[in-house]
């Protein structure tokens, strides 16, 4: 089960600093051992090649490319690459994101329009790319990360967040029944309050610096009572990319302990 040999993966914003595992690098990481030929981007250097370096020291396939994936014309450019160098490409999954901030009133307008090119205009840009290349090879899996911010309110003030998270699962949906005949599927993975590296960096924004005080009050917020891990959110990827999942689509897989359950 959940064999990805043969398979040609696309993840975006693989970079991780230090040993810690963020989103990105859990699921290139997870792709790899399950036997795709993965091909990551980042637009740090050296985060992508610390993940490049501990995927290959596993003895797994993983090619690193810098992207920035804000601009169209170096995401068309990385694509044209990807289908010359690969003929084909069965995996895409976006996971470059990023929380700031702010209500309607606090958040300045330049910090709005970049928290849509980051949230769903990466996306869009890969996924314009990757639809004609899978629709030449029979089909394909698409998965968007998006977040519980775009469901619900999680205690954080991040307006432009949660409404760009919440447009990229509509706009999952929409294309994953436009796409529907061609074989190629689109779903969205939510991850709820996950304990990864950014936590340091969402405390510094969003508590002060109280970094323990932070991560005690996602703990607190989670029914399970912790949060999740790279690794949970990984495994939702793992599945809806494989073939045991080739019935769905247009849908989201929640991974959050509960905690969209629990909120009314």
């Amino acid at each position: 089960m959940l064999d990805l040999k043969d398979k040609i993966a696309i993840v975006s914003g693989c970079g991780s600093i230090g040993d810690g595992f963020g989103n990105g690098r859990a699921i290139a990481t997870l792709l790899a051992r399950q036997g795709a030929k993965v091909i990551g981007t980042d637009i740090n250097e050296e985060a992508g090649n610390n993940t490049s370096d501990f995927i290959k020291q596993e003895g797994n396939d993983f090619t690193f490319y810098k992207v920035n994936m804000t601009n169209e014309s170096d995401v068309e450019e990385f694509f044209n690459k990807a289908e010359t160098q690969n003929k084909k490409i069965d995996i895409l999954v976006n996971v470059v994101g990023q929380s700031e901030p702010g209500g309607p009133v606090e958040i300045d307008t330049s910090t709005w329009q970049q928290q849509f090119m980051l949230n769903i205009n990466t996306a869009y840009f890969c996924i314009k790319c990757a639809i004609p290349i899978m629709e030449k090879n029979s089909g394909g899996s698409i998965v968007n990360i998006s977040s519980v911010a775009a469901l619900r309110y999680v205690g954080k003030p991040q307006v432009a967040y949660s409404a760009s998270k919440a447009a990229l699962i509509q706009m999952t949906k929409t294309t994953a029944v436009i796409e529907a005949k061609k074989n190629i599927r689109l779903n969205c993975v939510v991850p709820g309050l996950m304990h990864t590296p950014l936590v340091d960096r969402l405390a510094q924004k969003y508590a002060g610096g109280d970094y323990e005080g932070f991560v005690r009050q996602r703990h607190d917020q989670v029914p399970m009572g912790r949060m999740g891990e790279s690794w949970d959110v990984a495994n939702a990827v793992l599945f809806l990319c494989s073939d045991e999942a080739k019935y769905i689509t247009g849908t989201e897989l929640i991974v959050d302990g509960g905690l969209v359950a629990s909120t009314p």
